[in-house]
């Protein structure tokens, strides 16, 4: 399938992908668009020409009333956005002004937050990354007990969350330096970066229902690229016995295209065989990993061109997405339209696949070593900027994420 807008070979935004985002241009308002190679489609003008099928839903600053259409309506509308996009189809690509008026450059719009997320839940869900993180501190035993037996969460802070671009300020909280059992106050010194996936759900249940591993499709809208910034002196300090709170909830970085589950259907493959064998509710009977290559890259402010620090792929996942939603909801939570799941830290079994600054300098032992200026980076400063990057790779084209990227600023 092609589409009549060009796109190039290597773009993250082939007419198999059209995610989901709220841009405006100039003194507009914020409004939902599909993103094709290097242009947004404006969904607003679309529907107003008669070309999208139900209500109005895209004159809104996030994609919420668009996820509360269902799942049948995603497809209808994913289905009409194609068609008006193939190659041979010439209702759009034959009309200039039409075209002109819905076909926006992306260089000339301004990318917002895409969704009004009610509530954000970070797992721990990669085996690697949490041997890895544990075995820095309990050798003999990396993995706590009930780690293969439940998808190891927390519910973090939606309101800090921010869209790719946003500059990230150096947190201030109480640390213990060295083995000080008194704290002192002040700016994190071990800032770190975590690479994670993370998705939306577009369906509600109502408070006290599950949501079964078999319904998790009805559930599940679309996935973002996450950067969790992490302050890990001040959660060293803190973590005991609650877990993370002032170290995580400062700032966390989303992608600003939102791809759909139906983009990615393609790219699903066979889940890691898990034992001990879960418990029933955990239990799965379709592929739920996804075969996603990811990226780190690290810019220090006295470097020209980013430095890609790690490659790893989303398939390493331990527990999957329809698993960490099941065990959210056994206990009867209420799932919300814009409710944000992230994956934990994505690491592989090669030191350089490592997701976050903390495993890829160990610690700060084995500091990362910038090749075009000789700089060491045990963890972030001030200046460097991080950019996430992911795609699945299919037959001569990608479904991407685009990126997500922030620049630490000082405290």
């Amino acid at each position: 399938m092609r589409s009549w807008v060009e796109v190039a070979a290597d773009s993250h935004f082939p007419i198999q992908n059209l995610p989901y985002g709220v841009f405006s241009t100039g003194d507009n308002e914020p409004r939902v668009g599909v993103r094709i190679g290097d242009f947004v489609l404006d969904l607003v003008a679309l529907h107003d020409a008669g070309l999208l099928p139900g209500a109005n839903v895209y004159d809104r600053p996030f994609i919420n009333d668009l996820m509360a259409l269902g799942p049948r309506a995603w497809q209808e509308v994913r289905n009409a956005i194609t068609d008006i996009l193939r190659e041979s189809e010439p209702t759009l690509r034959d009309d200039d002004e039409l075209r002109s008026a819905t076909l926006i450059p992306v260089s000339q719009v301004k990318m917002h937050l895409p969704v009004r997320i009610g509530a954000f839940v970070d797992f721990y869900s990669s085996e690697q990354h949490a041997t890895n993180v544990g075995s820095m501190f309990r050798p003999d035993a990396p993995l706590m007990p009930n780690w293969k037996h439940l998808p190891v969460g927390y519910n973090g802070r939606a309101s800090s969350v921010v869209v790719s671009g946003t500059p990230i300020k150096r947190p201030h909280g109480q640390t213990a330096p060295g083995q000080s059992t008194e704290p002192i106050f002040g700016p994190s010194k071990n800032l770190d970066f975590e690479l994670e996936v993370g998705f939306f759900t577009g369906t509600e249940n109502p408070l006290g229902n599950q949501v079964p591993t078999s319904r998790a499709a009805d559930f599940i809208f679309g996935l973002v690229l996450v950067n969790d910034w992490s302050a890990r002196d001040i959660q060293r300090w803190e973590y005991q016995p609650l877990g993370p709170f002032l170290a995580k909830s400062f700032a966390t970085t989303i992608s600003p295209w939102v791809v759909t589950m139906a983009a990615l259907d393609p790219f699903r493959i066979a889940g890691p065989d898990q034992d001990p064998p879960v418990l029933d509710y955990l239990k799965y009977d379709k592929p739920w990993r996804l075969d996603m290559d990811l990226e780190i890259h690290l810019k220090t402010e006295r470097m020209s061109q980013p430095q890609v620090i790690c490659r790893t792929n989303y398939k390493n996942m331990y527990w999957n997405m329809a698993q960490q939603l099941a065990h959210q909801t056994v206990n009867g939570t209420n799932v919300q339209i814009g409710d944000l799941y992230a994956s934990g830290t994505v690491s592989g079994d090669e030191p350089d696949s490592f997701g976050s600054m903390l495993e890829l300098a160990w610690r700060g032992e084995r500091p990362l070593v910038m090749q075009e200026t000789g700089e060491e980076r045990k963890f972030l400063e001030d200046g460097d900027t991080v950019m996430l990057t992911g795609h699945c790779q299919g037959d001569g084209y990608r479904i991407g994420f685009g990126e997500a990227s922030g620049t630490i600023r000082p405290a």
